[in-house]
Protein backbone atom coordinates (compact mmCIF):
# COMPACT_ATOMS: atom_id res chain seq x y z
CA UNK A 1 0.00 0.00 0.00
CA UNK A 2 1.18 3.48 -1.09
CA UNK A 3 -0.11 5.89 1.82
CA UNK A 4 1.87 8.68 -0.12
CA UNK A 5 -0.31 8.40 -3.00
CA UNK A 6 -3.66 6.93 -1.27
CA UNK A 7 -3.66 9.85 1.59
CA UNK A 8 -6.75 11.74 0.31
CA UNK A 9 -8.17 8.91 -2.05
CA UNK A 10 -10.99 6.21 -1.78
CA UNK A 11 -7.91 3.57 -1.39
CA UNK A 12 -7.52 4.26 2.18
CA UNK A 13 -10.86 3.27 3.06
CA UNK A 14 -9.87 -1.06 3.46
CA UNK A 15 -6.62 0.32 5.46
CA UNK A 16 -9.02 2.55 8.06
CA UNK A 17 -11.56 -0.08 8.13
CA UNK A 18 -8.70 -3.01 9.02
CA UNK A 19 -7.29 -1.07 11.87
CA UNK A 20 -10.70 0.47 13.35
CA UNK A 21 -11.01 -2.92 15.14
CA UNK A 22 -7.87 -2.88 16.36
CA UNK A 23 -8.02 0.23 17.61
CA UNK A 24 -11.49 0.48 19.28
CA UNK A 25 -10.70 -3.03 21.36
CA UNK A 26 -7.35 -1.98 22.25
CA UNK A 27 -7.82 1.72 23.09
CA UNK A 28 -9.21 1.52 26.41
CA UNK A 29 -7.07 -1.35 27.80
CA UNK A 30 -3.86 0.14 26.32
CA UNK A 31 -3.91 3.34 28.21
CA UNK A 32 -3.82 1.37 31.74
CA UNK A 33 -0.84 -0.37 30.90
CA UNK A 34 1.33 2.54 29.85
CA UNK A 35 3.85 3.32 32.80
CA UNK A 36 2.13 0.84 35.09
CA UNK A 37 2.80 -2.92 36.10
CA UNK A 38 5.71 -4.59 35.47
CA UNK A 39 8.41 -3.14 33.87
CA UNK A 40 10.86 -2.76 31.61
CA UNK A 41 8.45 -1.30 29.04
CA UNK A 42 10.22 -1.53 25.13
CA UNK A 43 9.88 1.47 23.52
CA UNK A 44 11.09 3.14 20.60
CA UNK A 45 11.78 7.30 21.33
CA UNK A 46 11.58 9.39 17.64
CA UNK A 47 12.67 12.85 18.52
CA UNK A 48 13.73 16.24 17.17
CA UNK A 49 15.87 17.49 19.87
CA UNK A 50 15.21 20.21 20.48
CA UNK A 51 15.41 21.11 24.13
CA UNK A 52 12.31 19.76 25.60
CA UNK A 53 13.55 16.85 23.51
CA UNK A 54 17.21 16.53 25.07
CA UNK A 55 14.97 17.03 28.41
CA UNK A 56 12.67 13.96 27.32
CA UNK A 57 15.56 12.14 26.54
CA UNK A 58 17.97 12.16 29.61
CA UNK A 59 14.51 11.63 31.40
CA UNK A 60 13.98 8.58 29.75
CA UNK A 61 17.27 7.48 30.27
CA UNK A 62 17.27 8.14 34.15
CA UNK A 63 13.45 5.77 34.18
CA UNK A 64 14.18 2.20 35.04
CA UNK A 65 10.52 1.40 34.00
CA UNK A 66 12.10 1.90 29.95
CA UNK A 67 13.66 -0.43 27.74
CA UNK A 68 15.01 2.01 25.36
CA UNK A 69 15.66 -0.52 22.30
CA UNK A 70 16.39 2.69 20.33
CA UNK A 71 16.33 6.16 19.57
CA UNK A 72 15.66 7.61 16.14
CA UNK A 73 16.36 11.70 15.05
CA UNK A 74 14.38 13.12 12.48
CA UNK A 75 14.07 16.47 10.92
CA UNK A 76 11.71 18.95 12.33
CA UNK A 77 13.04 21.36 15.50
CA UNK A 78 16.27 21.91 13.42
CA UNK A 79 17.33 19.67 10.33
CA UNK A 80 19.10 16.47 10.79
CA UNK A 81 22.30 17.40 10.17
CA UNK A 82 21.82 18.36 13.95
CA UNK A 83 18.96 16.17 15.95
CA UNK A 84 21.34 13.67 14.89
CA UNK A 85 24.40 14.64 16.89
CA UNK A 86 22.51 16.25 19.97
CA UNK A 87 20.61 13.03 20.19
CA UNK A 88 23.69 11.15 20.33
CA UNK A 89 25.01 13.40 22.56
CA UNK A 90 22.50 13.01 25.21
CA UNK A 91 23.24 9.57 25.11
CA UNK A 92 26.84 9.95 26.16
CA UNK A 93 25.81 12.84 28.82
CA UNK A 94 23.71 10.21 30.05
CA UNK A 95 26.43 7.41 29.71
CA UNK A 96 23.43 5.38 27.68
CA UNK A 97 25.92 4.15 25.03
CA UNK A 98 24.81 1.01 25.01
CA UNK A 99 21.68 2.47 22.98
CA UNK A 100 21.58 2.35 19.23
CA UNK A 101 20.65 5.30 17.87
CA UNK A 102 19.66 5.14 13.52
CA UNK A 103 19.58 8.16 11.34
CA UNK A 104 15.93 9.54 10.33
CA UNK A 105 14.08 11.44 7.58
CA UNK A 106 16.13 14.68 6.60
CA UNK A 107 12.47 16.04 5.13
CA UNK A 108 8.35 15.59 5.50
CA UNK A 109 7.02 12.68 3.38
CA UNK A 110 5.42 15.30 1.01
CA UNK A 111 6.87 19.01 1.97
CA UNK A 112 9.60 21.46 2.51
CA UNK A 113 11.05 21.13 6.03
CA UNK A 114 10.06 23.83 8.02
CA UNK A 115 12.56 24.24 11.53
CA UNK A 116 11.48 26.00 14.89
CA UNK A 117 15.07 27.42 15.64
CA UNK A 118 13.27 30.36 17.02
CA UNK A 119 12.19 28.65 19.79
CA UNK A 120 14.99 25.91 19.90
CA UNK A 121 18.42 28.04 18.81
CA UNK A 122 20.50 27.58 15.95
CA UNK A 123 21.79 24.39 17.05
CA UNK A 124 18.48 23.01 18.63
CA UNK A 125 19.94 23.20 22.11
CA UNK A 126 19.07 26.95 23.09
CA UNK A 127 22.63 28.02 22.03
CA UNK A 128 24.22 26.06 24.82
CA UNK A 129 27.17 24.47 23.17
CA UNK A 130 28.47 20.46 23.79
CA UNK A 131 31.49 18.60 22.33
CA UNK A 132 30.73 16.47 19.33
CA UNK A 133 29.70 13.66 20.00
CA UNK A 134 31.75 10.41 19.79
CA UNK A 135 29.42 7.71 19.58
CA UNK A 136 28.35 7.26 15.92
CA UNK A 137 24.70 5.94 14.64
CA UNK A 138 24.06 2.48 13.52
CA UNK A 139 24.04 1.90 9.43
CA UNK A 140 20.42 0.83 9.48
CA UNK A 141 18.12 3.69 8.79
CA UNK A 142 15.28 4.34 11.36
CA UNK A 143 12.10 3.28 9.22
CA UNK A 144 14.03 -0.08 8.70
CA UNK A 145 15.25 -0.07 12.44
CA UNK A 146 11.70 0.74 13.89
CA UNK A 147 10.30 -2.50 11.42
CA UNK A 148 13.34 -4.78 12.93
CA UNK A 149 12.95 -3.77 16.50
CA UNK A 150 8.77 -4.41 16.66
CA UNK A 151 8.86 -7.59 14.42
CA UNK A 152 11.00 -9.17 16.69
CA UNK A 153 9.38 -7.89 19.96
CA UNK A 154 5.64 -8.14 18.29
CA UNK A 155 3.13 -6.18 20.59
CA UNK A 156 5.50 -5.09 23.20
CA UNK A 157 7.17 -1.81 21.16
CA UNK A 158 5.84 1.15 22.05
CA UNK A 159 6.65 4.28 19.65
CA UNK A 160 7.39 7.71 21.80
CA UNK A 161 7.19 10.00 19.00
CA UNK A 162 8.65 12.99 20.23
CA UNK A 163 8.66 15.45 16.41
CA UNK A 164 7.22 15.08 13.09
CA UNK A 165 5.90 11.17 12.49
CA UNK A 166 7.48 11.09 9.22
CA UNK A 167 9.90 7.96 10.73
CA UNK A 168 6.87 5.77 11.91
CA UNK A 169 5.39 6.80 8.54
CA UNK A 170 7.45 5.13 6.22
CA UNK A 171 7.60 2.09 8.40
CA UNK A 172 4.33 1.90 8.42
CA UNK A 173 4.22 2.55 4.35
CA UNK A 174 6.71 0.07 3.78
CA UNK A 175 5.35 -2.90 5.93
CA UNK A 176 1.64 -2.92 5.81
CA UNK A 177 1.50 -5.52 8.59
CA UNK A 178 3.54 -3.84 10.87
CA UNK A 179 0.39 -1.69 12.47
CA UNK A 180 -1.41 -4.66 14.35
CA UNK A 181 2.31 -5.29 16.00
CA UNK A 182 2.90 -1.97 17.18
CA UNK A 183 1.56 -2.26 20.72
CA UNK A 184 0.53 1.67 20.94
CA UNK A 185 2.12 5.57 19.96
CA UNK A 186 2.35 8.07 22.24
CA UNK A 187 3.20 11.41 20.62
CA UNK A 188 3.55 14.94 21.63
CA UNK A 189 1.66 16.49 19.36
CA UNK A 190 -1.61 18.19 18.18
CA UNK A 191 -4.24 19.65 19.82
CA UNK A 192 -7.81 21.01 19.95
CA UNK A 193 -7.91 24.19 21.20
CA UNK A 194 -5.71 25.73 18.80
CA UNK A 195 -1.96 25.63 17.60
CA UNK A 196 1.50 27.12 18.13
CA UNK A 197 2.86 27.43 14.95
CA UNK A 198 -0.86 28.64 13.31
CA UNK A 199 -3.50 29.80 14.56
CA UNK A 200 -4.94 25.89 13.71
CA UNK A 201 -1.87 23.61 13.81
CA UNK A 202 0.71 22.53 16.42
CA UNK A 203 4.41 22.36 14.93
CA UNK A 204 5.31 18.65 15.26
CA UNK A 205 1.89 17.60 13.32
CA UNK A 206 2.16 21.20 11.21
CA UNK A 207 5.41 19.87 9.76
CA UNK A 208 3.94 16.27 8.23
CA UNK A 209 0.31 16.45 8.42
CA UNK A 210 0.28 13.38 5.76
CA UNK A 211 2.49 11.57 8.10
CA UNK A 212 0.72 12.32 11.60
CA UNK A 213 -2.80 11.06 9.12
CA UNK A 214 -1.08 7.93 8.59
CA UNK A 215 -0.31 7.26 12.56
CA UNK A 216 -4.10 8.35 13.61
CA UNK A 217 -5.56 6.20 10.62
CA UNK A 218 -3.74 3.45 11.20
CA UNK A 219 -5.51 1.29 13.75
CA UNK A 220 -2.12 1.52 16.66
CA UNK A 221 -3.89 2.93 19.69
CA UNK A 222 -2.58 6.59 20.39
CA UNK A 223 -2.03 8.36 23.34
CA UNK A 224 -1.99 12.54 22.52
CA UNK A 225 -0.14 14.70 24.53
CA UNK A 226 -0.81 17.75 22.59
CA UNK A 227 -0.52 21.61 23.22
CA UNK A 228 -4.34 21.25 25.52
CA UNK A 229 -1.57 20.48 28.16
CA UNK A 230 1.87 21.11 27.79
CA UNK A 231 0.99 24.65 27.85
CA UNK A 232 0.87 24.24 31.00
CA UNK A 233 4.58 23.16 32.04
CA UNK A 234 6.79 26.13 31.26
CA UNK A 235 10.59 25.49 33.41
CA UNK A 236 11.42 28.10 35.58
CA UNK A 237 14.42 29.38 37.11
CA UNK A 238 13.45 27.89 40.23
CA UNK A 239 13.52 24.22 38.20
CA UNK A 240 17.31 25.56 36.54
CA UNK A 241 18.71 25.98 40.35
CA UNK A 242 17.60 22.62 41.36
CA UNK A 243 19.24 21.12 38.39
CA UNK A 244 22.03 23.17 39.12
CA UNK A 245 22.46 22.29 42.71
CA UNK A 246 22.53 18.79 41.81
CA UNK A 247 25.68 18.71 40.15
CA UNK A 248 25.39 15.21 38.27
CA UNK A 249 26.45 15.39 34.71
CA UNK A 250 23.07 15.08 33.65
CA UNK A 251 21.73 17.60 35.59
CA UNK A 252 24.38 20.12 34.95
CA UNK A 253 23.69 19.42 31.08
CA UNK A 254 19.86 19.62 31.49
CA UNK A 255 20.35 22.99 33.49
CA UNK A 256 22.81 24.72 31.15
CA UNK A 257 20.09 24.13 28.17
CA UNK A 258 17.28 24.82 30.16
CA UNK A 259 19.23 28.35 31.29
CA UNK A 260 20.39 29.12 27.98
CA UNK A 261 16.55 28.52 26.17
CA UNK A 262 15.13 30.72 29.06
CA UNK A 263 17.33 33.23 28.36
CA UNK A 264 16.27 32.74 24.68
CA UNK A 265 12.34 33.19 25.48
CA UNK A 266 13.09 35.92 27.09
CA UNK A 267 14.75 37.58 24.37
CA UNK A 268 12.09 36.66 21.99
CA UNK A 269 9.63 38.49 24.45
CA UNK A 270 8.69 35.43 26.50
CA UNK A 271 7.91 36.18 30.18
CA UNK A 272 7.50 32.64 30.64
CA UNK A 273 8.80 29.16 29.02
CA UNK A 274 9.95 27.47 27.68
CA UNK A 275 7.52 24.80 28.18
CA UNK A 276 8.40 21.05 28.62
CA UNK A 277 6.41 19.90 25.65
CA UNK A 278 8.24 16.52 24.97
CA UNK A 279 9.12 15.75 28.34
CA UNK A 280 5.40 15.39 29.38
CA UNK A 281 4.56 12.82 26.84
CA UNK A 282 7.12 10.76 28.49
CA UNK A 283 6.55 11.82 31.31
CA UNK A 284 2.74 10.54 30.52
CA UNK A 285 4.51 7.07 29.69
CA UNK A 286 5.68 6.63 32.78
CA UNK A 287 3.04 7.80 35.28
CA UNK A 288 -0.60 8.24 32.74
CA UNK A 289 -2.46 9.40 36.76
CA UNK A 290 -0.27 13.05 35.82
CA UNK A 291 -2.92 13.76 33.12
CA UNK A 292 -6.80 13.52 32.46
CA UNK A 293 -7.86 11.40 29.85
CA UNK A 294 -10.89 11.33 26.86
CA UNK A 295 -11.26 8.83 24.37
CA UNK A 296 -11.66 11.07 20.87
CA UNK A 297 -11.34 10.09 16.94
CA UNK A 298 -8.58 11.97 15.99
CA UNK A 299 -8.24 13.32 12.29
CA UNK A 300 -5.26 15.66 10.48
CA UNK A 301 -6.18 18.50 8.17
CA UNK A 302 -4.12 17.75 5.31
CA UNK A 303 -5.59 19.85 2.25
CA UNK A 304 -6.11 23.20 3.96
CA UNK A 305 -3.94 26.26 2.56
CA UNK A 306 -4.59 27.89 6.53
CA UNK A 307 -4.92 24.57 8.14
CA UNK A 308 -2.78 22.04 7.15
CA UNK A 309 -2.02 20.22 10.64
CA UNK A 310 -4.98 20.75 12.49
CA UNK A 311 -5.97 18.13 14.55
CA UNK A 312 -9.67 17.74 15.05
CA UNK A 313 -11.45 15.63 17.31
CA UNK A 314 -14.56 13.79 17.31
CA UNK A 315 -16.47 13.06 20.77
CA UNK A 316 -18.95 10.28 20.95
CA UNK A 317 -21.99 11.09 18.61
CA UNK A 318 -24.74 8.90 17.86
CA UNK A 319 -25.23 10.46 14.25
CA UNK A 320 -21.40 9.41 13.25
CA UNK A 321 -18.75 11.59 12.21
CA UNK A 322 -19.32 14.66 9.32
CA UNK A 323 -16.69 15.92 7.63
CA UNK A 324 -17.23 18.95 5.13
CA UNK A 325 -19.95 19.50 2.51
CA UNK A 326 -19.10 17.53 -0.95
CA UNK A 327 -18.06 20.13 -3.35
CA UNK A 328 -19.90 20.65 -6.80
CA UNK A 329 -16.64 19.18 -8.96
CA UNK A 330 -16.17 16.07 -6.77
CA UNK A 331 -17.58 12.56 -6.78
CA UNK A 332 -18.43 12.63 -2.86
CA UNK A 333 -22.00 12.82 -2.39
CA UNK A 334 -22.21 12.88 1.47
CA UNK A 335 -21.00 14.85 4.45
CA UNK A 336 -20.30 11.29 7.03
CA UNK A 337 -17.24 10.31 7.10
CA UNK A 338 -18.35 7.47 9.56
CA UNK A 339 -21.42 6.05 10.14
CA UNK A 340 -20.31 4.92 14.31
CA UNK A 341 -18.01 6.75 16.38
CA UNK A 342 -15.06 4.54 16.91
CA UNK A 343 -12.48 6.28 19.32
CA UNK A 344 -8.51 6.21 17.98
CA UNK A 345 -7.19 7.94 20.21
CA UNK A 346 -6.49 8.71 24.39
CA UNK A 347 -5.93 12.22 24.64
CA UNK A 348 -4.51 14.47 26.86
CA UNK A 349 -7.03 17.14 28.09
CA UNK A 350 -5.29 18.31 31.82
CA UNK A 351 -2.12 17.80 33.63
CA UNK A 352 -1.64 17.88 37.18
CA UNK A 353 1.49 20.39 36.25
CA UNK A 354 3.26 20.48 39.87
CA UNK A 355 3.62 16.46 40.14
CA UNK A 356 4.95 16.46 36.43
CA UNK A 357 7.56 18.98 37.37
CA UNK A 358 8.47 16.86 40.49
CA UNK A 359 8.94 13.51 38.26
CA UNK A 360 10.81 15.17 35.75
CA UNK A 361 13.16 17.38 38.02
CA UNK A 362 13.96 14.80 40.54
CA UNK A 363 14.88 12.32 38.12
CA UNK A 364 17.14 14.81 36.08
CA UNK A 365 18.57 15.68 39.44
CA UNK A 366 18.99 12.28 41.03
CA UNK A 367 22.64 11.28 41.84
CA UNK A 368 21.36 7.63 41.46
Amino acid sequence: MNFRTGLSGISRRAFVASGAGLAASSLTASLPAFGQGVGPHRVIIDTDPGVDDAFALLLAMRSPELKIEGITPVAGNVPLELTLPNALRMVEIAGRTDIPVAVGAKAPLQRRLVTATYAHGENGLGGAVFPEPKLRPIADPASVFIRQIVRKYPGQVTLITLGPQTNLAIALESDPDLARMIKGVTMMGGSLSGGNVTPAAEFNVYVDPEASRIVFQSGIPVTMVGLDVTRKTALTDAHVKRLEDAGTAVSLAAAKIARNDIDLNRKEGNATGPNMHDSLALASFLEPSLLTWRPYYVDVETSGELTAGETLGYRPSESGLRGSAPTLAGTKTSVMLRDKFVPNANVAIDVNSAKFFDLLIGRLASKG
